[in-house]
């Protein structure tokens, strides 16, 4: 279901990008704005960024092989990575390097009126995109701040949509008073700034974005919220006296789940087996993203 969520956010600002980058190409192309070209390619480097992301999430659903018994879920993280490194190169270095040679130049813009319309209608595009992103998001984060979200999710290419579409949109609107600002105060200094302003937007979000989806690839465990409901779980189950250990990994959207545990007392072998198994199924029944669960019995940690 996460899955499907992600994907339904991914299309949606794909949609919304590949419209905003044509009208942006368009627009710097007749304005000659630097702002524009660099949010020019910056939309299209969000688009091969989601084509990316999409990629990830086809790859990932392949089934377990013998070289892979815990399945492909990880290549999300990957692909989310490679997302974050083009966002720093061809989105945030490329709108610095823009921004520093039109600082050089400092030629005026032409047709600033058509940049700030084109800009105006990218900003309503990219707010519908932020939007539909948003709807994915509360369906997850619940009562939990934006921000503590992003760095608890283990969902890695929703993450990467969300901070895509705030850069995005953060962007946008320092692009059109950027622009606006050249046009009224007839000096093209403020456009160049606008791009170097934007360059260093996308790169310091890339780098957040690089950061998060790190820890996923070294390998991250569920959140803590979630770890400690499964110990309940488990301790609630009538063949269970205590949790001894419980230790969890995310493979995309699925989750590998080890725990050691001291069974209650049972009448044979058979009976023990058949506890452990009603655990199980109780825990998957409860926790479905659970595809893997190793159960250990003993005695002591």
């Amino acid at each position: 279901m996460a899955g499907a969520d992600s994907a339904r956010a991914v299309f949606f600002a794909l949609g919304a990008n590949a419209a905003i980058a044509a009208a942006k190409y368009a627009a710097a192309g007749i304005t000659g704005s630097g702002s524009m070209m660099a949010e020019a390619v910056h939309s299209t480097a969000d688009c091969g960024n989601q084509l990316l992301l999409l990629l990830g999430l086809r790859r990932s659903r392949r089934p377990p092989d013998r070289e892979h018994p815990l399945g492909f879920g990880k290549e999300t993280y990957f692909w989310s990575f490679i997302v974050a490194i083009m966002l720093f190169s061809m989105g945030g270095l490329f709108s610095i390097y823009e921004g520093a040679h039109k600082l050089a130049l400092l030629e005026p813009l032409s047709h600033p009126l058509v940049a700030l319309g084109v800009l105006a209608f990218s900003i309503a595009m990219e707010s519908a995109s932020m939007a539909g992103a948003m709807r994915e998001v509360n369906k997850m984060r619940g009562g939990a701040s934006l921000r503590s979200w992003f760095h608890a999710t283990r969902n890695s290419e929703l993450a990467v949509v969300f901070a895509e579409d705030l850069a995005a949109l953060v962007g946008l609107v320092l692009a059109f008073l950027a622009v606006l600002a050249a046009w009224l105060l007839d000096n093209p200094l403020y456009d160049a700034l606008g791009s170097l302003a934007i360059g260093a937007l996308l790169v310091v979000v890339a780098i957040i974005v690089g950061v998060q989806v790190k820890q996923l690839l070294v390998g991250q465990g569920v959140e803590p919220g979630v770890r400690q409901a499964m110990v309940e779980h488990f301790e609630a189950d009538p063949g269970v006296e205590a949790v001894l250990e419980l230790l969890t990994l995310h493979m995309g959207a699925e989750v590998m789940v080890a725990v050691k545990a001291r069974m209650r007392e049972h009448s044979s072998q058979a009976a023990l087996i058949e506890a452990i198994n009603d655990a199980e199924a109780s825990f998957k029944a409860r926790f479905p993203q659970a595809r893997w669960i190793f159960f250990e019995p003993d005695v002591r940690d």
